[in-house]
């Protein structure tokens, strides 16, 4: 058995994070109980009282058959929970919305989670709207600006990635870790990184690090159609707003050693 921190892992709580975490991945794909027990390597038995009572406690949710599986709304309150008990989130929206009405496009704050980014907070422009809201959802972070932004702080030897080949998002995608250290280099030299439709055909992302932490795990980004790039000053404009809301933002952020609980 597992142990964390000198305190072995309780093995009935694990399989029941695996199994929640496993249904969230999901998304709008329910699970069947063959599967969930298969992927999970657990008898049907044990999966099948495991699934009930969490059905039963909200977390997990089953349709009219009784046979199709998925993420409950217990989930969405602690979820929320979460952003609404988070100082830094707190801290960086009235900044989020000021980058949003500089600039008139979308801006994002998220958070270093292994080796993805995770959408904590989004401010859509009134001129790409997403037909989902992204907050909650993850993206690997060698695929995007928001990701990047956060690598560059880190040496290229301790870099949270997969071994192998990077599964690519588009054709823009870097291929290797080799590719990827070459672009990180040059975030580095910039102070920002840059993601042209690595992660999004069609869009360009302008991430910034928020060095309240070091080695940063929270990030900025603003994402923008490639079509609305090409007004002479564009890009130019984008970095020096999203420096200033860069800047604002370490400023007003609770700071390590203060009375605000730093989480790990």
């Amino acid at each position: 058995m597992a142990e964390t921190g000198g305190v072995r892992e309780v093995k009935s709580a694990g399989r029941t994070v695996q199994l929640l975490e496993l249904l969230a991945a999901r998304g709008d794909q329910p699970a069947r109980l063959r599967e969930l027990a298969e992927e999970l390597d657990v008898p049907r038995s044990s999966m099948y009282a495991l699934l009930q009572t969490l059905i039963d406690r909200g977390w997990v949710r089953t349709d009219v058959t009784g046979s199709l599986y998925g993420i409950g709304i217990r989930a969405l309150l602690t979820g929320t929970s979460y952003l609404d008990s988070d100082p830094r989130v707190r801290a960086a929206r009235p900044y989020l919305d000021e980058a949003s009405d500089a600039l008139g496009e979308t801006i994002h704050f998220a958070r270093l989670d292994g080796g993805d980014v995770v959408y904590l907070a989004t401010r859509e422009s009134h001129e790409y709207l997403r037909p989902f809201s992204r907050v909650g959802r993850r993206l690997p972070s060698y695929a995007g600006a928001l990701g990047k932004a956060l690598l560059a702080e880190r040496p290229d030897d301790e870099l949270p990635l997969p071994d192998g080949p990077l599964p690519p998002l588009t054709p823009r995608t870097h291929p290797d870790r080799a590719s990827l250290a070459t672009d990180l280099a040059r975030t580095r030299e910039r102070g920002y990184a840059v993601d042209r439709e690595e992660g999004v055909t069609g869009i360009v992302g302008f991430g910034f690090a928020l060095r309240y932490d070091a080695p940063a795990v929270d990030a900025i980004s603003c994402s923008v159609p490639t079509a609305r790039l090409a007004a002479e000053g564009r890009e130019e404009r984008i970095v020096a707003v999203m420096r200033e809301i860069r800047e604002k933002i370490e400023a007003a952020a609770p700071r390590a050693g203060g009375a605000t609980p730093q989480w790990r």
